[in-house]
């Protein structure tokens, strides 16, 4: 290859990366740029509302003819938080507001902000369990050391089908970061103080 042929292939090369590196940062902005597009979208639709509390029609009628078991999971993801729900499980009747109970702690040494997501098993079942209080509504400020009970209030919807006899309800903590802490919470029941 002789020197101009290198120089003009240099150039095609440099050319071409520039174009490249300018296309990823335009696919990374909007790729940001789309998150509260999204979150409106969901909102306006109903889609994936998991943060959100639920409805419940007053006078909704107890099946007391069946059972349902409704077990807890508490999670994590790279957090020095110890969550765990005060009860494993509990069995309702369908359409019997219900109460229960998670307990955390942050472990860390400094105040952290997390924000806890929802999970169903069976998956189908989503529809059927209704939050009316959540902690998961809202981010929680937790200082160091900092523990606390936090409730859940939910119904089983009585049109569960009634091959579904368990339902599983998981909680993921995941740490929000800090140019997104400005849904956050103070706690609203405190069994503990930081230290």
């Amino acid at each position: 290859m002789n020197p101009g042929q290198t120089k003009r292939t240099l150039r095609i090369n440099r050319q071409m990366f520039v174009r490249l590196s300018f296309f990823a940062l335009l696919m990374f902005g909007f790729g940001y740029a789309m998150v509260p597009y999204y979150k409106k979208f969901c909102q306006v639709t109903g889609l994936n509302n998991l943060l959100q509390p639920d409805t419940v029609v007053s006078n909704t009628q107890v099946d007391k003819s069946r059972w349902v078991t409704l077990e807890f999971d508490a999670n994590t993801h790279g957090m020095p938080w110890q969550f765990a729900p005060v009860q494993r499980s509990v069995r309702v009747h369908p359409g019997e507001m219900t109460q229960v109970a998670f307990e955390i702690k942050n472990n860390g040494g400094s105040t952290m902000v997390g924000q806890a997501i929802p999970s169903y098993g069976p998956k189908h079942g989503a529809p059927f369990v209704k939050k009316l209080e959540c902690f998961c509504f809202k981010q929680q400020v937790l200082a160091a050391g900092e523990s606390r009970q936090m409730p859940v209030q939910f119904v089983i919807d009585a049109a569960l089908p009634a091959s579904v006899t368990t339902l599983t309800l998981s909680y993921t903590f995941f740490e929000v970061p800090a140019a997104d802490k400005k849904n956050a919470s103070a706690p609203t029941v405190a069994t503990g103080k930081a230290g």
